[in-house]
């Protein structure tokens, strides 16, 4: 498995989108609004993957706190196989290459422990997004 940072609009991006879709939309009966792709240009897209199956994906947004981390989605049939956390510990090395101080996120609720996991901090009370619970979370680097 590798994870690599990928174009907006290349191959593996499109096929992140088709990944984002199964694992994080269709289950809530959401679709992709076509403007949402125009707006995510400028976004950093990690893939996961072997050979030429996308087995996971995630987005680095730049916000004032640092980077944040929204759209991760793995595959159903590679959830608990590791390709979660490969991809937050290239997220990590990437934010402290780049000189950002946190990564923030917005965790489903059934996210939280993984995140935990990861010493991610939860912020501040939960929240409704997309029609279901989150709640913000926070990892800080220091030097």
């Amino acid at each position: 498995m590798l994870v690599q940072i990928v174009p907006w609009g290349s191959p593996r991006y499109i096929q992140s989108l088709g990944l984002r879709f199964e694992v994080l939309r269709r289950p809530l009966g959401l679709v992709f609004d076509p403007a949402t792709f125009l707006d995510e240009v400028n976004d950093i897209h990690l893939i996961a993957h072997y050979k030429d199956w996308v087995l996971g994906c995630m987005m680095l947004s730049r916000v004032e706190e640092g980077v944040k981390m929204r759209q991760v989605a793995v595959g159903h049939s590679e959830q608990r196989l590791g390709v979660g956390s490969e991809m937050i510990r290239f997220a990590e090395q990437y934010a402290k290459e780049m000189g950002f101080k946190a990564i923030v996120l917005h965790a489903r609720d059934s996210a939280v422990p993984f995140y935990l996991k990861h010493n991610y901090e939860l912020v501040g009370d939960g929240f409704l997004e997309v029609g279901i619970p989150h709640h913000a979370m926070r990892k800080s680097f220091v030097d």
